[in-house]
Formats: structure tokens, C-alpha cells, sequence
């Protein structure tokens, strides 16, 4: 009979339950919290796996070519087998114009339809105004006005949008408006209108807002001859999806067409995939929500292991005398062990389930809110709940519980081994070394990878403080002994005997508050100061008097009194490059700007060579890290994929210092243009002849650079770092709660020995005050080195936390501290 079965554990367990329930109550709750925490970050992954890009222009097509919008690469890492990694593009990947005719051919093919996307705009009449409002309006030199997307009438068919006033357009002058809202158009546009310098001769159903055009005139304003953005395939009746596509893919590798950027072959989408050509941007977001959420996942399930080991330890440990007993009468070691199996079992099982269950309106409310925020979640992208979806979160609490059976049993083996003492603090001190050389490791890295190093270096510092917890407690008090007992009175000596005598206690409640002060701390300061830094930056790199948009600096220039302008463009270019290594694509927002016009518009910081370059074709400019890291210096090459996954090799012309404002990369715009999907110029940045400040007025919004997804994944960081510091502080609640409900019997003696009730609670007040100062001063300590570490690499300067923010963090420990030590010790038991 295995040890579970005995009837005798079973009686222990059940015993040791019914006498423990307050001490277990702890566990209980941190359990709870674990599983609802782990269970909606399940949900949240599941959902982004699923996830899509919405199908919709291309609903009626059965089958759409297009693109490849990922980009691969491989090599050898250190003479390992060969490794591929992939990065997907921001800007879109055309195809040969030729691919029409090919598919035309295709037997089961009734249309092969050539699409394109552009963006129609209306000149406005509005002025703008330069350093006066800190906003960007349109000029009298044609901007302001409002932005359509185009598309042929023939296109159309692959919705299918149809007619609902009016006719089909026939002459460059003529438009069919959709009734769709969003970008200015919508159901009071009627037949007869003008829209965009064009009559309007017909209105179409539809989604969303377009202006069509003939397909002559689209090819024109499109701006690419000889190729198209992508190719619908409309089916014979009767012929299934898998026949077209199968036959679709048979015509393309045999033509051995490919795009024009990267020469990949052409791709054929079925299903949800077809919304991959719609919309570009919602497949990389997708991709970068997946691997913030097992990051984050990771980090969680590190913190609940610390707090669980925390928690059942201390129970646990405060049964010694009881196990002890049960092994002087007979019980084996194998029966205590599967009994303090069994409790857990049954503890965090139905916590886990309790968690479980309020894992789904957790994830449910929090995606609700993501959806319902504009702008949040990149247009087209679809992250879907089916419910069987919600049944993960049980997988979850199988999980959790499994974990905390396997906390018991390192526990239990742990406590009945002799000298586990030296290999505990061996153990610690390895693991402080560890931590002290992943921090200095960051300070060579830049950009995620100091933030890598310096997560890593704060987990490892903060489990080497928890396995010599009560080393660092004794040595702390050995400080604090004499000023305790010459000027604390009475409290103050019972107070510096306690710890003396219970050091192990002492360190068990200190881990919980080093670790929220740490975990605090690191992710507050680190965010803190990113921002600051690259708000200092753009600052001073944004010299322009005027920012406007919805024209181009060739207008701009007209103007009276503007002396320098140039056009800022906004895209991404892909760096290939190893790590440690590790191969891996990098995916970087970049510039582009007009040489001629940064004079007086745009300083990024130059240290070697000349922005002066940037005239010409095939040039860029590095940021200063990124130029240590590629050992790149004026003269030399550097090898980037565009938008569009082309490869260029770049000749470095100038080397600046502002790349957490402006990027890691300034191009000419005549490179980045033709790579973009839509080449029109973010906004312009001028300088005028006597200034815009003479007003007074604040200056021109700073020219910052932004990845896509930001938002998104600032929104889902900060939801998770507020639950991770939810439940640390939780963990220190219940830990100071399990130490005080199991000292009652201690409190009782000293008050059976004459301590009055005073006394009782200026001790605990001298205890409560010496955990938090020292858990808030080891926590900085633990927090310091790693963040110094990672805003060396990455801003040059010391870390930076708001005043405000380092007031909550104390703030949030002294009262956690104070309630978990007095809460326990009411005044009514002390006074009983």
C-alpha cells in the first residue's frame, strides 16, 4: 500500500488539517491569487495563438496572392546546425503585375482581380501654426485637408461592395464613395458631391469608408507600375477552396514568380489567413503580444514559486516539535511527507479552483477593456474567446497545484536533512554572484537585452536574499542589538532577544518585503527612466519652429519666412544580427528626413561624421550605441532590410547620440519612400527666419519615434505588473500573518510573565519598524545594481523614480509591514 493510501496519513492529514486551518489559510490565499493570475495570462496567450487579422476586403475571394510579409533568416550560430528566425514586415510586399495574367489561366478560375490600396487626400484651407500650440494642423500650402483610401471599382468585387445610388466610375474624375465611417466619408455623401477634387457619380455598401476609382486611374495613383499590392481569386461555381488554392500554387511555382522586394516566392492565402494582405500591421503585433505575455507569464510563475516556497516553509516550519513527535512514535519520514502531501493537496486544490474560475471574468473583463480603448489593438486584429478556450484555466490550477506539492515535498525533505545549513548559504551566496554578474553583463548590452539582463539579475539577487534570509537578519539585528536595548527600554530588549533567538523567523518575513520593494522598484524605475530620458532627447533634438502636417516640405518651403524644412517620415527597417550567439531580427522604427532641411529643425546629437551626407542615395546615419554594437563609424557599411524586407548595405555617414528619441537609424527619404506602403510625410518640421517664439508660446511637439504595438503592450504591462505586485504584496501579508498566528503561544507567556499589554505592542512596533527598514534598504539595495546596470547601458545616466512613486512603494510596505504583524496580535488577545 503506497503512502498515500495508508490509512494512517490519511488520519494525519485530516488531523493536521483540521489544527492548521489558520496557518493554511496563508497558502490558501496566495494560491488563490497564483492561479486567477496564471489563469488569465493562459486565456490572454491562448487568445493572441488564435488571433487573426480580420478578413475583409477580400471576404468573397476564396484564394488571395499576395506577398510574403515575414522575412527569415538563417545562420550558424557558433558552429551549431543551422538556425532560421523571423521578423514581419511593417510595409507591403508587391507582386510582379505579370502574376494577373497567370492566374487568369488557372483552370477554375472565373476572375483574377489586381488590387491596390493608396490614400486619396483633400487639399485643406486651413493655417497652421507653429509654436503656439504644441499641435499639427495643415497649411495653406495644401495641407489640413482629409485622407481617403483608394482602391479600383473592379476590386470591389472581392467584398463584395455593391452599388447602391447611382453608377461605376469611367473617368479619372469620377469616384464611387463607400458609406462606411472612419476616415471622413460616411452616409451623408451623396451622388453629385465633390469628395477629394472628385464627383462623386455613385455611393457603395461597405465596412469602411474608400473612394473608387477606374482601374486605369488607380494603377496611376498607386504609384508603382508593373506591380500590384495583391491579386484576388474569384472561383468557378462549384470548384472548393482546396481544388483553387491547390491549383493556384501549382501556377505560381511554375511561372516561378516572386515578389518584388525580397524575391520570395508569392504566396496563396486561404481563410483567415487572407487578412494577412489587408491588414500589415496586425500579424507582427499579434507576434510581439505573444512574447510579452510568456515573458511576463515567466516572471509571474518565478515570483509564485518564491512566494510559495515562502509561505508552506514557514508553515511548515512551525510544526517541527509536532513532527518530531510523530517520528518518535513511529511515524516514518515517508508518512510525515505524504501526509503534509496530502494537506496541500487538498488546500491548494480547491484554492486553485477557486482561482481557476476567477481566472475568466478576470480575462474577460480585462480584454473587453483592451477592445474597447481606440487605437489600442491594431486595426483588423482579431483576438478571439471560443469557450473552449476558458477550459485552460483548470489546466492552470492542475499546475499550480502540482507546484505546491512539489514546494511540500523540497520542504519536508529539506527540514529532516542535517546540515542544510552551509549548503542553504553556499547556495545564496552563488546565487548573489550570479545576480552581481548578470547586472554587470548589462551594462554591455543594449537595448532588450540589458532589460533581459537586468530582470534576470533582480530574480537571482532577490532568491539568493531568500535562501540567506536569516543570515541577513541576524547580521542586521547584530547592528541594531545595542541602540534596541540601551534606548528601546523593555520592548527594545524583548525585541533584540526575539530576533536573536529567531532569526529564521525574521528572515522568512523579511524575503517577502525585500522582494515587493525589489520587483517594485525595478519595474517602476526602469520605465521611469526610459521615458525621461527620451523625452530630454527629443526635446532638445526638436529645434524646428513649425511642425505641420498633411503636406510636404516642398510646400513648406514656399511659405514667407521659412528658411529650412523637411519632410519626417516614419517606418521600419529590420536588423540582422547575433547575440550571445543567438541569431535573432530585429525590428526597428526609423526616419527618414531631407538632408538639406535639418538645419534649425532637427539636431539628433552628432559625434562623428556628417548629417550633410544624407543627400544622397544609399547613406544612413547610426545611433551611438547601435554604432558600438555594429562597430559601425563613419565610412563603413551596415546591411538593412527596409520595410518592405529589402536589403540594402548602407554607407554610414554620421554617428548621433539622441537614438532613444529619433531611433537607432536616420535615412534619406528619398531611400526609405519608395519602400513604403504609403510614402506621404508623417508631418514637417520648418525653421523660420525670426522664429515662431516670439508669441511666448510652448514649443512644437518633440519628434519622437515610437515602436508599433506600444501602447498595447504598455497597457498589458502595466495591467500584469500591477497583479504581479498585488500578490507580493499579498505574500507579505500572509507570511507575517502565518509568523504571528504561530508565536501566540509566545505572546501569551510574556504576558503571563508580567510584560503588560504596552509593551507587547511597542516590541512588535520595534519589530515591524526594524522589517521594514531593513526590507525597504536591502530591497533598494537588491533593486540598485541592476537598474544602474541598465540605464548605464542604455541612457548614460543613473536610474530615475518619480518622487511620487517612491513614496507609494514605502508607503505600501510600512502599512502591508504594520497589518501583518499587529493584525495577528489583536489588543483583545493580547489583553486575554
Amino acid at each position: 500500500m503506497s503512502a498515500l493510501r495508508n490509512p494512517a496519513v490519511r488520519l494525519l492529514a485530516a488531523r493536521s488539517l483540521r489544527t492548521h486551518r489558520k496557518a493554511w489559510a496563508a497558502v490558501f490565499a496566495a494560491v488563490v491569487v497564483t492561479s486567477t493570475l496564471l489563469g488569465a495570462l493562459a486565456l490572454a496567450i491562448g487568445s493572441a495563438g488564435l488571433g487573426h487579422a480580420r478578413v475583409e476586403r477580400y471576404a468573397a475571394a476564396p484564394v488571395v496572392v499576395a506577398g510574403d510579409q515575414e522575412i527569415s533568416w538563417t545562420t550558424d550560430p557558433w558552429g551549431s546546425e543551422p538556425t532560421t528566425v523571423s521578423a514581419g514586415l511593417t510595409e507591403r510586399v508587391r507582386i510582379p503585375s505579370g502574376a494577373v495574367d497567370v492566374l487568369r489561366e488557372v483552370p477554375g478560375v472565373r476572375a483574377a482581380v489586381p488590387d491596390d490600396t493608396f490614400v486619396v487626400r483633400e487639399s485643406g484651407k486651413g493655417k497652421g501654426k507653429g509654436k503656439g500650440t504644441g499641435t499639427e494642423t495643415g497649411t495653406a500650402a495644401g495641407g489640413g485637408g482629409a485622407a481617403y483610401t483608394g482602391r479600383s471599382w473592379e476590386a470591389a468585387a472581392l467584398a463584395p461592395y455593391k452599388l447602391l445610388d447611382g453608377r461605376e466610375p469611367r473617368k479619372a474624375g469620377e469616384v464611387v464613395a463607400g458609406t462606411g465611417s472612419g476616415t471622413g466619408t460616411g452616409a451623408g455623401v451623396r451622388v453629385g458631391d465633390t469628395v477629394a477634387g472628385r464627383t462623386v457619380v455613385g455611393v457603395a455598401d461597405g465596412p469602411a469608408a474608400a473612394l473608387y476609382v477606374t482601374a486605369q486611374e488607380a494603377r496611376r495613383l498607386a504609384g508603382h507600375p508593373g506591380a500590384v499590392d495583391a491579386v484576388g481569386i474569384l472561383g468557378e461555381p462549384g470548384v472548393p477552396v482546396d481544388t483553387l488554392h491547390a491549383r493556384v500554387r501549382a501556377a505560381l511555382d511554375g511561372a516561378g514568380l516572386k515578389d518584388t522586394s525580397v524575391g520570395q516566392p508569392l504566396r496563396a492565402l486561404t481563410g483567415d489567413g487572407r487578412g494577412g494582405a489587408e491588414h500589415l500591421a496586425a500579424p507582427p503585433a499579434r507576434t510581439e503580444l505573444l512574447q510579452l505575455l510568456a515573458a511576463v507569464s515567466g516572471t509571474v510563475l518565478l515570483i509564485a514559486v518564491l512566494v510559495l516556497s515562502s509561505l508552506v516553509a514557514q508553515a511548515l516550519g512551525q510544526r517541527g516539535p509536532e513532527r518530531d513527535l510523530l517520528l518518535a512514535v513511529g511515524a516514518t519520514p515517508r508518512q510525515v511527507r505524504a501526509a503534509a502531501g496530502r494537506e496541500v493537496t487538498r488546500v491548494a486544490g480547491v484554492a486553485a479552483v477557486l482561482g481557476a474560475l476567477a481566472a475568466v471574468p478576470t480575462f474577460l473583463a480585462a480584454w473587453s477593456l483592451l477592445r474597447a480603448r481606440t487605437g489600442v489593438v491594431p486595426e483588423g486584429l482579431v483576438l478571439p474567446t471560443p469557450p473552449w478556450l476558458l477550459a485552460s484555466a483548470l489546466v492552470v490550477a492542475a499546475v499550480v497545484v502540482g507546484l505546491a506539492r512539489l514546494v511540500v515535498l523540497f520542504s519536508t525533505r529539506r527540514a529532516g536533512r542535517a546540515g542544510k545549513g552551509a549548503a542553504r548559504r553556499v547556495s545564496g551566496l552563488v546565487l548573489l554572484v550570479l545576480g552581481a554578474a548578470a547586472a554587470v553583463t548589462a551594462t554591455t548590452q543594449g537595448g532588450e537585452a540589458a532589460g533581459a539582463a537586468a530582470g534576470a539579475a533582480t530574480v537571482t539577487l532577490v532568491s539568493g536574499c531568500a535562501l540567506l534570509g536569516p543570515w541577513i537578519a541576524r547580521g542586521a539585528m547584530r547592528i541594531l542589538d545595542g541602540p534596541l536595548r540601551r534606548l528601546g527600554g523593555a520592548p527594545g530588549r524583548l525585541t533584540a532577544a526575539g530576533a536573536t533567538a529567531h532569526s529564521r523567523r525574521l528572515g522568512a518575513a523579511l524575503v517577502p518585503v525585500v522582494l515587493v520593494t525589489a520587483f517594485a522598484l525595478v519595474q517602476l524605475t526602469a520605465g521611469s527612466t526610459m521615458g525621461r530620458a527620451a523625452e530630454t532627447q527629443a526635446r532638445s533634438a526638436t529645434t524646428a519652429d513649425l511642425a505641420v502636417s498633411g503636406t510636404t516640405a516642398e510646400r513648406v518651403r514656399k511659405l514667407p519666412g521659412v528658411t529650412a524644412a523637411t519632410d519626417v517620415l516614419r517606418s521600419t527597417v529590420v536588423l540582422a544580427r547575433t547575440e550571445a550567439g543567438t541569431p535573432r531580427l530585429d525590428r526597428l522604427p526609423v526616419l527618414g528626413v531631407d538632408a538639406d532641411g535639418l538645419k534649425g529643425t532637427l539636431d539628433p546629437g552628432v559625434v562623428a561624421g556628417d548629417l550633410a551626407g544624407l543627400a544622397a542615395r544609399g547613406t544612413v546615419a547610426v545611433g551611438a550605441d547601435m554604432a558600438d554594437s555594429l562597430e559601425a563609424r563613419p565610412g563603413s557599411t551596415v546591411a538593412l532590410r527596409l520595410g518592405d524586407g529589402t536589403e540594402k548595405r548602407l554607407r554610414v555617414v554620421a554617428v548621433y547620440e539622441r537614438s532613444l528619441a529619433l531611433g537607432e537609424f536616420l535615412l534619406p527619404k528619398a531611400e526609405l519612400a519608395p519602400h513604403m506602403t504609403d510614402p506621404y510625410p508623417t508631418r514637417v518640421l520648418a525653421a523660420t527666419k525670426d522664429g515662431a517664439t516670439a508669441s511666448g508660446d510652448p514649443a512644437v511637439v518633440p519628434e519622437r519615434v515610437t515602436t508599433a504595438g506600444a501602447e498595447l503592450n504598455g497597457i498589458v504591462s502595466a495591467a500584469v505588473v500591477t497583479a504581479i505586485g498585488a500578490l507580493t504584496v499579498l505574500s507579505v501579508l500572509s507570511t507575517l500573518a502565518l509568523i504571528g498566528a504561530g508565536r501566540r503561544g509566545e505572546l501569551a507567556l510574556l504576558r503571563q510573565v508580567g510584560a503588560s499589554v504596552g509593551q507587547v505592542r511597542r516590541m512588535l512596533g520595534l519589530e515591524a519598524g526594524f522589517l521594514t527598514v531593513t526590507g525597504l534598504l536591502l530591497g533598494l539595495v537588491v533593486a540598485a545594481l541592476p537598474l544602474t546596470a541598465f540605464a548605464w547601458a542604455l541612457t548614460g545616466g543613473l536610474p530615475y523614480l518619480p518622487p511620487a512613486q517612491a513614496a507609494l512603494i514605502a508607503g505600501t510596505v510600512v502599512v502591508t509591514v504594520a497589518a501583518g504583524v499587529f493584525l495577528p496580535a489583536s489588543v483583545r488577545r493580547l489583553r486575554r
